[in-house]
This record gives structure tokens, C-alpha cells and sequence, in this order.
């Protein structure tokens, strides 16, 4: 069916299968719907590729400010509360297909794509360098592809397997450029990070594979239920109240406003409905990406790219395309 053009706005006319009243509801609500963005050819899938890469690219730098002001809990606390803040008005239109079959997998992406991520990433960041931390952000891909062969029983071509391992060679020669000095901030704590990935690689096969009933704004609106008020009783019995009063704390509620806003709404939904268009490789793949960004960040800054810096970002192009690749090769078998 054919929607009408709201008046006096410039949507443009939305085209929807009759059996999805339920994702009908979501098709206005903040200007922006599943059904209204096909990601169905290959330009607009590396496209939202790249947007991810930008947003998460500057997750760190926003945590690392959160934590000048608040805990690493806290801090962590204050992301999940104030995204759950903004997808409510998507909870409360959405809470109908809740149901015995899809809870328990709601409740797994609640705490392996949100809040245990969020914790992790936050406690390590108090002991490890944001690069780092990207470093081992570029796991994910490896702990996608490994989760989903053992765990849900997936299959991928060796073109796949070649290209996350060559992604990942090419993220980390990304990051240790400068040689490995870096290693030596290497503790427990980047143990957490490794543990946040693995968490991310079971949440990407857990949507992929169990939730495929469910819009991208279902899931991540949804699986917010189990973990954001959880974090707002914790804010309310914490001594947030006292940290709120510090000079520049105001200030670290903004920077922790925006990453949930950017990094866990619009970020989240925007990978969750990637994942319905390409494979979970293909999507995790992002995290490979986000160093490139670091560095453009940093030209933009007035720092200067090397001739290594482009051959280690042409590796990661080369792992990124040998995994698109496998996915058009399945996609002609199909």
C-alpha cells in the first residue's frame, strides 16, 4: 500500500507489505522508519557502512570524557538510561509483539549489544588508551564469525574467513603504526574489551538468526525494556546526586547524552537493520573501518597521513571488499 505525504513535510511516499500493521505505527514516529531506507543495493549498504564508522569512531573520545566527570559505572549507567529515555515512545507503540517466542533473545541482545558492552568498554578505558581500545574493537568480526559457526550453526565461505582475517591484520598495523609502544598498556583490562567483542559477536548472530520477525526498531527500542530501568534504579541508589554537583559534570551528562543518542539509538538501529539486508561479517565488519575514521579525524585536526597509514587502510578496503565479495557470490547462488 501507498501512504499519503504528510502535509507540510517533505517525506517521501512509503511503500509496505499489508501483513506489517504493527511496523506501520513506527513509519512517522521521528521522521524515520525501517520501511522507509532499502539498503538492498551494495552502494547503500558500504555507505551506511561508513556513517557507523564515523559514529563509533567517536565513541571513545565521548566515554573518555564522561569519565573526567562521572564513574565508569555511572557512566556506563547514564548511556543505557538515557537511550532507553529516547526509544520509549518506540517501546510503549511496540510493546504488542512482545511475546514468549522473541523475549528471551530481547533480553540477550538487552545484555550483550547494550549494557555488558557498555560496562566493559567504560571499565577498561580507566587502565587502556582509547587506541587500544579501537585495536581490540576490531575483534568483533573474528568473534562473529567464530560464535556463529559454533553457536548458531551459520555458514560462510573461505572468501569470508580470508577477508575478516586480512581486515583484521590491516586494523591492527592501523593502530600500532607508530610501533608497539602502544602493547605496553596492555593489562587485564583489555581483557574486557576482548570480552565486550565477544559479547558484540553473539548479539550480532542472536538478531541475525532469532529476531528476523522483528524491525530493527523493534529490536532495539525493545530489548532496552530489560536493561534501561535496571540502570536508572541504579543512578537513583547511587552517589550520582554527589557527582552531579561537580564543576564540569553538566558538561560529561552532555557528552554521555550524545554517545547514547548517537552511538546506542540511531548507531544501534542503523546496524540492526543492515543486518537485515547482508550477513553478519559483512555488518560487524564496520569495526575495521572505525580506525580510518581516527585518523581523518585527526588530518581534520591539522595531523599529517603517511604513505603506511594508506597501505594499512588499503588492507582493510581489501579485507572489506573479500567479504562483500562471498556475500554477492551467495546472493547469485540464491
Amino acid at each position: 500500500m501507498t501512504l499519503p505525504e504528510p502535509a507540510g513535510q517533505g517525506f517521501l511516499n512509503i511503500h509496505l507489505p499489508c501483513h506489517s500493521p504493527v511496523i506501520d505505527k513506527n513509519i512517522y514516529l521521528y521522521g524515520f522508519s525501517d520501511s522507509s531506507m532499502r539498503l538492498e543495493s551494495k552502494t547503500s549498504q558500504l555507505a551506511t557502512l561508513l556513517i557507523l564508522s564515523i559514529i563509533w569512531g567517536s565513541s571513545f573520545i565521548l566515554m573518555k570524557k564522561g569519565l573526567e566527570s562521572f564513574s565508569n559505572i555511572q557512566v556506563a549507567a547514564l548511556r543505557i538510561f538515557f537511550s532507553f529515555l529516547f526509544v520509549l515512545p518506540f517501546i510503549v507503540r511496540n510493546l504488542k509483539v512482545l511475546s514468549g517466542k522473541n523475549i528471551p533473545s530481547l533480553i540477550i541482545v538487552g545484555l550483550l549489544g547494550f549494557a555488558i558492552p557498555a560496562l566493559l568498554f567504560t571499565k577498561a578505558q580507566t587502565r587502556i588508551s582509547s587506541s587500544l581500545a579501537g585495536m581490540l574493537n576490531s575483534l568483533t568480526p573474528l568473534f562473529t564469525l567464530i560464535t556463529g559457526l559454533t553457536l548458531y550453526r551459520s555458514r560462510t565461505g573461505w572468501t569470508s574467513v580470508a577477508g575478516v582475517l586480512i581486515g583484521l591484520f590491516g586494523a591492527s598495523g592501523l593502530v600500532l603504526q607508530d610501533g608497539l609502544n602502544i602493547l605496553r598498556g596492555i593489562n587485564g583490562h583489555a581483557l574486557l574489551v576482548a570480552a565486550a567483542t565477544l559479547s558484540y559477536g553473539i548479539n550480532i548472530n542472536q538478531i541475525k538468526y532469532k529476531l528476523e520477525d522483528l524491525s530493527s526498531i523493534q529490536i532495539t527500542s525493545l530489548a532496552l525494556i530489560f536493561v534501561g530501568p535496571i540502570a536508572g534504579i541504579y543512578l537513583l541508589f547511587s552517589d550520582f546526586g554527589t557527582s552531579g554537583f561537580q564543576e564540569g559534570a553538566l558538561k560529561g551528562l552532555g557528552y554521555i547524552a550524545i554517545l547514547a543518542l548517537f552511538s546506542s539509538v540511531i548507531a544501534v538501529w542503523l546496524f540492526n537493520h543492515l543486518l537485515k539486508f547482508t550477513t553478519t561479517l559483512f555488518a560487524s565488519s564496520v569495526t575495521y573501518i572505525i580506525p580510518v575514521f581516527a585518523i581523518l579525524w585527526g588530518i581534520s585536526d591539522g595531523e599529517s597521513i603517511r604513505l603506511i597509514q594508506l597501505l594499512w587502510i588499503g588492507i582493510i578496503l581489501l579485507g572489506v571488499y573479500l567479504v562483500n565479495k562471498q556475500e554477492s557470490i551467495e546472493g547469485l547462488k540464491r
